[in-house]
């Protein structure tokens, strides 16, 4: 695993967390991952790494969303293509 899909998953343990601290039994989370081809099929390693924390903390994945659109740089600079999964997670309390 790289250092920055380390990092997302770390800050997604945090925020599951800091839900948990605050009482929540509802965590919507958004996942934002560079596409780089869409035809492809695959592992997305570094959201499924991401979306295992959540749920080490007992949250549970209820419904998701999913979207791939095109990201323009500044100044309009080269697109690239992402991919977007909101998740709703539950927790019981």
């Amino acid at each position: 695993m790289g250092f920055l899909n380390t990092v997302k998953e770390q800050s997604a343990l945090d925020q599951a967390r800091h839900a948990i601290e605050a009482g929540r039994t509802i965590l919507v989370f958004k996942f934002m991952e560079a596409h780089t081809n869409s035809l492809a099929t695959g592992a997305m390693t570094g959201i499924n790494d991401q979306m295992e924390a959540i749920e080490s903390l007992g949250w549970r994945l209820d419904k998701m969303s999913v979207c791939e659109g095109n990201v323009i740089g500044a100044l309009g600079s080269k697109h690239a293509e992402r991919v977007v999964i909101v998740c709703l997670y539950r927790r019981t309390p």
